[in-house]
């Protein structure tokens, strides 16, 4: 692979050895071989064309997502800070995949454009929010995505206007297409009004979230009946812990590191709940967390 990753480091910036405990909401991971940060589209084809031969994955923010101990033998491409230009034209924002969903709810707050709010304090970058059509607060991705652009690890542009929408999920998860590009089509309010209920949703995220520990955000995906939180408390596992990974005390749909939790911690945690709540409530657990990488 050494021939890869010296002209994939000739493309764009990269880093050998690149701790993952930095690049991920859990600040849990092993090294990845290769971590590339491409900063444009043409950079980024010219990595995928480079990685055809050796494994590769692509990620935003790495919010949810638990990388092994063990690391990533391969390439990460890092969709993030360095691919990230946001711009508003009338009602539509156009963000690179990298942008933060903080970063265009502000613009679109300044802009006196509605939509965002209830999206607002969900770390993850565009594109990575609309390939799991993340959600808060009784919005979603699906309600603000007019359109997106996207590669194929081939090279190949195109634009798609047809997400396929559900549940934590869009037509692009598990499929060859990385998006490069989001339109956000939203609508006309006031900007007070909206920054008033972005304020108050972020009050909200500090009394009932764990956002002072490293965590993946919900560690479950919402059961077809019911509430992953709920379930998860009435099964006694509110602070249930293994390692230096625990069930939040204050809510209990999250994972929380509280310092020195590893990945295979986390996984002995998720895979205990999971069996605890379908011996109480007969129901299985769906993580919404990503593995990826070497679990030892």
């Amino acid at each position: 692979m050494e021939a890869v990753f010296s002209a994939i480091e000739k493309i764009c910036p990269s880093k050998r050895g690149a701790d993952m405990k930095k690049y991920t909401s859990f600040k849990i991971g092993g090294p990845a071989d290769l971590l590339a940060e491409p900063e444009n589209t043409a950079q980024l084809r010219a990595v995928l064309e480079a990685c055809k031969a050796v494994p590769h994955l692509v990620i935003g923010n790495g919010t949810n997502l638990l990388v092994g101990d063990g690391g990533y033998r391969g390439v990460i491409i890092r969709m993030g800070s360095r691919f990230s230009s946001i711009r508003a034209e009338g009602n539509r924002i156009y963000a690179d995949a990298g942008a933060s969903l903080g970063a265009v709810s502000r613009m679109a707050m300044e802009k006196g454009l509605c939509g965002m709010a209830p999206l607002s304090g969900i770390p993850a970058t565009c594109g990575g929010a609309v390939i799991m059509n993340a959600g808060a607060y009784g919005g979603e991705m699906a309600d603000v995505i007019e359109s997106v652009r996207f590669v194929t690890p081939d090279g190949e542009e195109g634009e798609s206007f047809d997400h396929g929408f559900s549940y934590r999920h869009s037509v692009y998860m598990g499929k060859d297409m990385i998006i490069t590009d989001v339109v956000f089509k939203l609508w006309a309010g006031e900007s007070d009004a909206i920054r008033r209920e972005m304020e108050e949703l972020s009050v909200k995220r500090r009394e009932k979230q764990p956002l002072t520990l490293p965590s993946a955000g919900s560690a479950f995906k919402r059961p077809k009946d019911g509430f992953a939180a709920k379930m998860i408390d009435e099964a006694g596992l509110r602070g249930f812990s293994i390692g230096g990974a625990a069930v939040s005390e204050k809510h209990a749909g999250f994972v929380v590191n509280t310092g020195n939790a590893t990945a295979k911690d986390v996984r002995r945690l998720l895979l205990a709940v999971q069996e605890k709540v379908r011996e109480t409530h007969g129901v299985l657990l769906e993580p919404e967390i990503q593995f990826v990488g070497e679990f030892t």
